[in-house]
């Protein structure tokens, strides 16, 4: 226990639990659309475009404009930002459900996006602000990681069990009450924070925090597609200049919307590095596991979440046990403990093949979930810690979008990497082998697009094709396991040598630094 600081009752602890919904929310509303997809296809009729951006752009303005909600919240006070986003984003999520066609569909998800980046920010900053003692603010913190880690793997079970029995728009419609309860909950078990002496709040540093962020998040978006466009380049480049001119001018105002001091703390920048690394080789993995429960194995989708639970259910063990460890432990040892545990994950999972048995995947899962969810529980609270109360919103935003660009970054990188093995392996193996050309360039592209191709065939050339694709994808989704096992493996190593002066306890950056 922390000497003279109040610890944190009954009022604080059911706050805690109001601050985890829309967490736990966001994170499911982001996995669950993938499901929804071919019925609302059937349902609209989006062109190509159209359905992308339905997909994308959500993902687009929650990443874009997580740094100025911080900044926000720090300066209108944090509850007041909390509600106003849970108001929009409960409406946003009713007019996506009942959208009559996929153009208000968009931008019913781009509203919904900015609202989600509303509500990401307060929740870990206010959780700064109610919990003074440090082993009460770990277990907080561990609590808060584990809802954001679960609602991802809860999302295609609670997707494909909706689907099953509702219309599309019922994947939007979940969101609703949840929101209502945390309107009427939160005024009257969560204090108002802002900072004492925020500063005028810059307009054109918020516009430059979201021309940066964008074009780099659209161009990774279209890596990921396998599209390596003169475009996508240009938007990465475009994205990284703004994205210098943002920090030259955050280094120049009194009153920054990013502190840039907080990174000159080794404590803080390489908890940030780490947890992005993290994020980065479990998304990158978690895109082709998805695909192997369902294309490889066959597997309903609900049945396919139901598979991944394992995964949810380690990450909040993980947390836990990291949050009482870190009271005796020091942190770089924890992370890097964690990130050993999840490589030995990765390596399980790179040795799953077309005919491996169920309990192996679910182990590598479970491996994965403990060692990331301690990762990110003890990261959180590092960044959060370090950070003084009066920016504990712009050190939040900053780990969220972090957070949000390791994850596409996963996708990007390891999901290119694991599908150029697959089409290398699918010619060698012949797989393109008597298909028109057409044909063969669509199966050599993706697993999808050989199932596709499979359906027009005669059964025994179906099974061929079937049998050569789904090898091939396995021996892709080996070789971004490999991948991500070498990540953790270098990343712990890193993690325990530098942090292994951090204390838990350590004095927030600015009262250090003048």
């Amino acid at each position: 226990m922390t000497q003279g600081v109040t610890r944190a009752g009954r009022k604080e602890w059911l706050g805690l639990a109001v601050l985890v919904l829309p967490v736990l929310l966001i994170s499911v509303t982001v996995t669950v659309l993938y499901f929804a997809l071919p019925f609302l296809s059937a349902d609209l009729a989006p062109t190509g475009p159209q359905l992308l951006w339905i997909v994308d752009i959500y993902a687009f303005l929650l990443a874009g404009l997580l740094i100025t909600m911080g900044a926000l919240g720090d300066r209108i006070g944090r509850r007041k930002l909390l509600l106003l986003g849970a108001t929009a984003f409960g409406v946003t999520s009713v007019v996506a459900a009942y959208a009559p066609n996929a153009d208000l569909l968009i931008a019913a998800r781009a509203l919904q996006g900015a609202a989600a980046a509303s509500l990401m920010p307060p929740t870990l900053a206010l959780i700064r602000n109610m919990f003074h003692d440090a082993g009460q603010r770990r277990m907080a913190i561990a609590l808060w990681a584990a809802g954001f880690a679960g609602g991802s793997v809860l999302g295609p079970i609670i997707g494909g069990w909706l689907l099953e029995r509702f219309w599309w728009g019922s994947v939007f419609m979940i969101n609703v009450p949840v929101m209502v309860l945390l309107l009427i909950l939160g005024p009257l078990l969560l204090p108002e924070y802002r900072d004492p002496a925020p500063g005028p709040f810059d307009i054109f540093s918020a516009v430059l925090s979201l021309a940066a962020v964008l074009p780099v998040v659209y161009g990774i978006k279209q890596f990921a597609a396998d599209d390596f466009s003169a475009q996508a380049l240009l938007s990465v480049a475009a994205g990284v200049v703004v994205c210098v001119v943002f920090l030259r001018r955050q280094r120049r105002l009194p009153h920054p919307m990013l502190d840039l001091r907080l990174f000159s703390n080794r404590g803080f920048t390489m908890s940030l590095v780490t947890s992005t690394l993290a994020i980065f080789a479990l998304v990158g993995l978690f895109y082709f596991i998805a695909q192997y429960l369902q294309m490889v194995l066959g597997l309903r989708p609900f049945t396919a979440g139901l598979l991944t639970l394992p995964a949810a259910g380690s990450a909040l063990v993980g947390s836990m046990l990291a949050a009482v460890i870190a009271q005796r432990v020091r942190p770089g040892y924890i992370m890097g403990g964690g990130m050993m545990l999840a490589a030995w994950g990765f390596a399980v999972m790179s040795q799953i093949d077309v005919s491996s048995d169920r309990w192996f995947l679910i182990t590598g899962l479970i491996l994965l979930g403990s060692g990331i969810g301690a990762v990110q529980a003890v990261a959180s609270d590092v960044i959060v810690a370090l950070a003084p109360p009066e920016r504990a919103g712009s050190a939040s935003a900053v780990m969220e979008a972090s957070t949000e660009l390791g994850g596409a970054l996963g996708i990007a990188i390891l999901g290119s990497i694991g599908l150029a093995v697959y089409s290398e392996q699918f010619v060698e193996a012949g797989g393109a082998d008597g298909l028109p050309p057409e044909q063969a360039l669509v199966a050599r592209e993706t697993l999808g697009g050989a199932i596709g191709v499979a359906e027009r065939l005669p059964d025994q050339a179906a099974a061929a094709l079937l049998d050569v694709a789904r090898t091939a994808f396995t021996s892709g989704m080996q070789v971004a396991a490999i991948l991500g096992a070498a990540i953790m493996a270098l990343t712990a190593v890193l993690a325990t040598i530098l942090l292994r002066e951090v204390r838990m306890d350590a004095t927030p950056v600015d009262s250090r630094i003048e």
